[in-house]
């Protein structure tokens, strides 16, 4: 019998090549796994149903390495015989010794011109040769310890000098890229500059090409923040500016975990999938996570399938929810009714309007209903 929850290609789970390459190093210990290749990730995750991958420059070819060539040619060939896509590149800008005090935002010009050299290398590989649509930048280390280090100010105009080079890099080469910012709010930096995804949407709109210039949100980064993941994606939906999104998961005061999408917050989870799946977004769902420390290869493969089938379980519930007409019945209709436009006789209606606020007081609004509705739905209780 087949499985309803197995992945398919359609479905465009990706997961970056650090993910499941990662070999469970923390900074208490040393690595517990072997390494994986490249090509090897791409070929059994292509078996577990995966749609593509994404990769850091340095995830494919380490710094100094002198078979750069030979490294994207078995990578492009793995690509190819397993029917597996890139589907999103990234610049690893926080790993070398001398990005310790950033890369974009770091106060040495030397630093900052090697980033962009370093940043549009990558780019050239992962959009031009492999055809990546979207590029992301998490910061990692754009940001501070001590506030006596750097003025904040002059660090949010470097960053945008870099932005605006590279957008503009990619229109002059007619790539089909967009970028997407990564907020994270610490750590390893003590803080980080656009430390959430609201403060990635209004630097972006101070850019040359804010168009093509979007969020690529992580359940964990914001959760560390304290914030609502769903709240924050619901903005980038809105906004129009969902270009790419990290799931995993996250318990809130912890360290980052990137954690297996889903085994934290089921409820907050849910509301995530049901985002994607009715907003619209034709994007990856894409896992940045890694399996726990204790696994062995066997176990990172488990983590692999159960971050897909947990999407896939959750988009079934979501599909329920929206079936079901008592819960339906329930929720507020009028919460989709909008507001007049403003106009003289729209004004002079409203400002004419009697209400009687006391009566409407006094009907509460049935949402413990309702949230044991949804408890029950995730239980298997209501069917």
């Amino acid at each position: 019998m087949a499985d309803q929850f197995a992945p398919r290609k359609e479905d465009k789970f990706t997961f970056g090549l650090w993910t499941v390459g990662n070999r469970g190093a923390d900074p208490f210990g040393p690595v517990v796994r072997p390494h994986t290749s490249a090509p090897k990730i791409v070929e059994k995750l292509a078996e577990l149903g995966a749609y593509g991958v994404s990769l850091h420059d340095n995830d494919l070819i380490p710094h100094g390495a002198a078979d750069a060539e030979q490294r994207i040619k078995d990578f492009e060939k793995s690509l190819k015989d397993n029917d597996m896509v890139v589907a999103m590149g990234t610049t690893n800008l926080f790993s070398h010794p001398v990005f310790r005090d950033g890369a974009f935002t770091n106060p040495d010009p030397a630093i900052r011109r090697y980033a962009l050299q370093k940043t549009v290398q990558s780019i050239d590989m992962s959009v031009g040769r492999f055809g990546a649509k979207i590029y992301v930048f998490w910061g990692g280390r754009e940001g501070s310890e001590t506030d006596v280090a750097k003025d904040a100010m002059d660090a949010v105009k470097r960053n945008r000098e870099c932005f605006n080079y590279l957008t503009s890099y990619c229109k002059d080469k007619k790539y089909d890229v967009k970028f997407a910012l990564e907020a994270k709010p610490n750590e390893p930096r003590g803080d980080i500059y656009n430390s959430t995804t609201g403060a990635c949407l209004g630097f972006i709109a101070t850019l040359e090409h804010p168009e093509m210039v979007g969020v690529n949100p992580e359940v964990g980064h914001e959760t560390m923040a304290g914030l609502n993941f769903y709240h924050v994606v619901a903005q980038a939906i809105e906004a129009g500016k969902l270009f790419h999104i990290d799931l995993n998961a996250q318990k809130i005061g912890r360290f980052d975990q990137d954690h297996r999408f889903g085994s934290e917050d089921y409820k907050n989870s849910f509301f995530v999938v049901k985002l994607l799946e009715e907003s619209g977004y034709e994007g990856p769902r894409h896992f940045d996570s890694h399996a726990y420390r204790t696994e062995d290869m066997d176990g990172v493969w488990e983590f692999a399938r159960g971050s897909m089938r947990t999407y896939k379980i959750l988009a079934q519930k979501v599909k329920q929810f929206a079936a079901d007409k008592e819960i339906q019945a329930l929720i507020n209709k009028g919460q989709k009714e909008p507001m007049a436009k403003y106009s003289k006789d729209a004004h002079k209606k409203l400002m004419g309007e009697k209400f009687d606020i006391e009566k409407i007081a006094e009907k509460g609004s049935g949402y413990e209903k309702l949230d044991q509705m949804l408890f029950d739905l995730f239980t298997g209780v209501r069917k």
